[in-house]
């Protein structure tokens, strides 16, 4: 509905209570309501579905539009971001929001930092997607609210041109609210804790969930070691769980994104269940690591299973979790993928150890001689040493094509005095250009960084430690904070505003009329930044 419209049907249900809601404003009514576009967290786990449903055909028709996020573990910072993102570039679109366990873990917990290990109230994932949305929702009406008071000034000054390009704006803005990727790690519990959680997340806002096959109880992050899997047929039971959570609540276009971390997990919990040779349970068992026993070697408490008629006991730990053969993750994971996709996935995570496209690649080759459209969201985990790993990449491909690397030493690439050579340039452009390159060769649609916001946090309060804290003084905040904020145009160098006291202002005087106290009088010092 545009904004005329609004204002036509608001006043027209305003004059029908013959004179009784005489008080209150057609034109302040609409405002607040495209202020409000949302009004559940349910209706944004709608749009934001729909949303990613056709970025993901667009990417299909042409790998050139794959999208990115950043993981944020604040309300406030994921405005920030988005607000950021509509400044640079004028649109949102292809932007998501990435809410990553292992930071709830390590900075939402009511325990305090917890490693990512799902020992966080699960209550706290839901909760993180429903604040971030409040700011998203903030963000609009802030930008909304800074559009109706322009169009208040061209009509004082009878700038009818003016007027029509802010009701073209108005009408046809565009919504900080995004999609959000959001962690359920590998669901805290059985199918149906997963239901229950999916069911919490969904109704905060979540249009889309990724679930990782580790179990539940063991689930460590995928860049550490001691990963445990589960056999396919208890992480299928979660998948449906997810998709039943999301048809329930009417969210049709749910997106579920699975995740395999087979790739560095040597350990699985149990022996899967196998009906016949071949099944999915018998490929997940033909993995495991297996002595060859005769009946007259069996012990106590041994294990066994048959394989090709022959008994086999399969290597148990004294954790009581069983041994896969070394070298076989490539090959779990690409049973993992095509049996996620089998089974209602919708893109595909493959949890990896560095960043590497032909790694991801050769996966997805297999992957899709099955399903060809299978596409991928891709970690650009800071757990990555992204300069090491490049440089390392560029040294050994010179290296095998005859260039003369005897100026560079291989461990120690990371080195400064590196930064300005040819391989140091080489291995920047390769990093530059390496979520383009990805989402061509190795079909990733979705390129995010689970932690940025984390370590952004971390740096440049050390900056300002050091700045503030040392020879100088205050010059280390208005030179290194205030005087950037202003110059590179942050919104929030208004912190009032940006905190929504021009909102509030602007309901006072709705409610009040001329008797509204108004914080933003000419006494307010945050007029010092209108310049």
């Amino acid at each position: 509905m545009s904004y005329q419209d609004s204002l036509r049907s608001t006043s027209d249900l305003i004059a029908a209570k013959g004179g009784t809601w005489e008080g209150i404003s057609p034109e302040a009514v609409s405002r607040m309501r495209l202020q409000n576009r949302f009004q559940t967290g349910l209706d944004i786990a709608r749009y934001t579905a729909k949303t990613l449903r056709q970025d993901m055909a667009a990417y299909d028709a042409d790998p050139a539009h794959y999208t990115q996020s950043l993981g944020c573990w604040h309300g406030f910072i994921a405005q920030q971001q988005m607000i950021s993102v509509k400044k640079h570039f004028g649109t949102t679109k292809g932007r998501y929001i990435y809410l990553s366990g292992w930071m709830i873990a390590a900075m939402r917990s009511e325990f305090g930092p917890l490693p990512d290990q799902s020992m966080h109230e699960k209550t706290s994932v839901p909760a993180l997607i429903a604040e971030i949305y409040t700011f998203l929702r903030q963000a609009d009406a802030r930008e909304l609210g800074g559009l109706f008071q322009e169009l208040d000034a061209a009509r004082a000054a009878g700038d009818l041109a003016k007027q029509k390009e802010l009701q073209n704006k108005i009408d046809n803005f565009e919504t900080h609210v995004v999609p959000i990727i959001a962690d359920i790690d590998a669901g805290f519990g059985n199918a149906e804790a997963t239901y229950l959680l999916a069911k919490k997340m969904i109704e905060a806002g979540a249009g889309a969930l990724q679930i990782e096959n580790q179990v539940s109880d063991e689930k460590q992050c995928g860049h550490q070691d001691g990963k445990v899997t589960v056999p396919h047929d208890e992480f299928t039971a979660k998948i449906r769980a997810l998709r039943y959570a999301f048809m329930e609540l009417g969210v049709d276009d749910g997106v579920i994104v699975c995740r395999t971390d087979s790739l560095g997990a040597g350990l699985t919990k149990q022996i899967a269940y196998s009906r016949e040779p071949g099944d999915i349970g018998d490929q997940y068992n033909s993995f495991l690591d297996c002595d060859e026993v005769e009946p007259s070697q069996i012990g106590n408490g041994d294990v066994l299973i048959t394989r090709n008629g022959k008994l086999l006991r399969p290597k148990r730990l004294a954790s009581n979790l069983f041994q896969f053969r070394p070298g076989t993750g490539v090959d779990r994971c690409v049973l993992d993928c095509i049996n996620a996709l089998n089974n209602g996935a919708d893109l595909l995570w493959i949890e990896t150890e560095k960043p590497h496209i032909e790694q991801v690649a050769s996966m997805v080759d297999r992957i899709r001689q099955v399903w060809p459209s299978a596409k991928l969201a891709y970690n650009n985990s800071p757990s990555f040493n992204w300069t090491l790993n490049f440089r390392q990449q560029v040294f050994d491909a010179m290296q095998e094509q005859g260039h003369d690397v005897s100026a560079y030493d291989r461990a120690k690439l990371m080195s400064v005095k590196y930064d300005e050579t040819e391989l140091g340039r080489m291995a920047d452009e390769k990093i530059r250009t390496f979520q383009r390159d990805a989402a061509k060769r190795a079909g990733v649609f979705h390129h995010l960084i689970t932690l940025p916001t984390y370590h952004t946090a971390a740096l440049s309060t050390d900056n300002l430690a050091r700045d503030y804290f040392g020879e100088m003084g205050m010059l280390g905040y208005v030179a290194g904070v205030q005087r950037k904020e202003i110059r590179e145009g942050i919104a929030c160098v208004k912190h009032q505003n940006m905190s929504g006291s021009d909102i509030g202002d602007t309901h006072k005087e709705y409610f009040a009329g001329e008797a509204a106290l108004k914080a933003g009088g000419v006494h307010n010092t945050m007029n010092q930044f209108a310049a």
